[in-house]
């Protein structure tokens, strides 16, 4: 149950820095407010999605389970913060 925690804690880590930023950026005035707005919520969408996929894990093999949802959740936050950087 630990780790459940920790994975949680981690998902609000790295998706509360992903909304700070592009906060920061919005108040700039560095980037299209719009482009912004929308990935604002995918990050608000992408951290409740996952924190949901880690309370209710899929019976069966959780360590496989665990490895590939944090490898999906690696390459999702990858992929928006080079959004993030390009908007």
């Amino acid at each position: 149950m630990a780790n459940r925690k920790q994975l949680k804690k981690s998902v609000k880590s790295i998706t509360g820095e992903l909304f700070a930023d592009c906060v920061a950026l919005s108040m700039c005035n560095q980037a299209d407010r719009q482009k912004l707005d929308e990935l604002m919520v995918e990050v608000l969408n992408l951290h409740a999605d996952f924190v949901q996929r880690i309370s209710h894990t899929e019976p069966g093999a959780a360590r496989l389970y665990y490895k590939k949802l944090k490898q999906e959740f690696t390459e999702k936050v990858n992929a928006l913060s080079q959004r993030i950087v390009e908007a």
